[in-house]
């Protein structure tokens, strides 16, 4: 079992990474600002600010691996790239893998295509300056981290959030930075997805590598 720590523990993502992971009897710490109405049994809940790297310092190190369930929006909509910049050093001084989670406009349509990112027109334009920032973090950020970080930055389906949580199937498909369903950008609950993640991190079979869940 591993010392799983997810950032941003209590959003959408992130609860639900939490209760999959502690579900598996892994050792499991939410970090987050607020604490959840509904804890799951058995996770250390901490309540602290991302922006303080001394507050992340303290639930990093130890862990095997962190999950970064952020948003770039509200608090962090200035501050998001340097707190994950911030996140993935700390991971890689306490040798922990680094799990981020995505978004869809991260995606090709097809190999060698331009990422979904490079035309907007399809998302609302209050939403394109966070779809940007979440996408610079595959495109940019975390190629640039040290080799010795071991990163998987996982993108859901295009239909994946609060406002469509869908039910747990118990299935998922997983693909590269190719979408799995280009056309229509397809869907996946957050159980999935989270189903998904703690796949990857106990079959430790992706590096420094851009994935894709959905149905």
């Amino acid at each position: 079992m591993s010392r799983i720590v997810v950032i941003g523990g209590t959003g959408y993502a992130g609860s639900a990474i939490v209760a999959e992971a502690a579900a598996r009897g892994h050792e499991v710490t939410a970090f987050s600002r607020s604490l959840p109405a509904d804890a799951v049994a058995g996770v250390n809940y901490v309540q602290g600010d991302a922006t303080e790297e001394a507050a992340l310092s303290s639930v990093i190190s130890g862990a095997d691996v962190v999950v970064a369930a952020l948003a770039p929006r509200g608090p962090l909509a200035d501050s998001f790239r340097d707190v994950y910049r911030t996140v993935a050093r700390l991971a890689d001084a306490a040798g922990a893998r680094l799990f981020v989670v995505g978004g869809f406009s991260s995606l090709r349509p097809a190999p060698g295509a331009p990422r979904f990112k490079e035309d907007l027109s399809h998302a609302p334009a209050e939403f394109h300056a966070e779809i940007l920032a979440g996408a610079a973090l595959i495109t940019d950020d975390l190629p640039a981290t040290p080799e010795t970080l071991n990163w998987v930055f996982v993108s859901p389906a295009a239909n994946f959030g609060s406002y469509a949580p869908g039910e747990r199937l118990g299935k998922y498909r997983l693909g590269n930075e190719i979408a799995v369903q280009p056309e229509d950008g397809g869907s996946i609950s957050g159980a999935d997805y989270a189903i998904g993640v703690v796949d990857l991190i106990e079959q430790e079979t992706h590096n420094r590598a851009h994935v894709n869940l959905a149905y």
